[in-house]
């Protein structure tokens, strides 16, 4: 699987978030549950990914181009997200 993302947003993201691009795309090493992100038109179809990076679960946005995930955003995931991971993949 190959990852892209925008390095300046890359920036953005671990001063708001705390968490890497790099980190985040360690997210699809293990089992994520996925669904797509539809709360508005992004031009483009975006998807969730709820997974683990050793031991945090993490959220990650993304969309795929041109055959690769393109990460948008990702932060740890909040408690109702982790309980759905945990539910999912105890």
């Amino acid at each position: 699987m190959e990852f892209e993302w925008d390095e300046p947003r890359n920036e953005l993201n671990i001063q708001k978030h705390g968490v890497s691009f790099l980190s985040a795309a360690r997210v699809f090493d293990g089992p994520v549950f996925t669904v797509i992100e539809n709360r508005k038109d992004y031009g483009e179809i975006r998807y969730i990914s709820i997974g683990k990076v050793e031991v945090t679960e993490l959220y990650v946005v993304y969309a795929v181009r041109n055959r690769r995930l393109r990460i948008i955003s990702a932060r740890r995931a909040n408690r109702n997200e982790r309980r759905k991971y945990r539910e999912i993949f105890p």
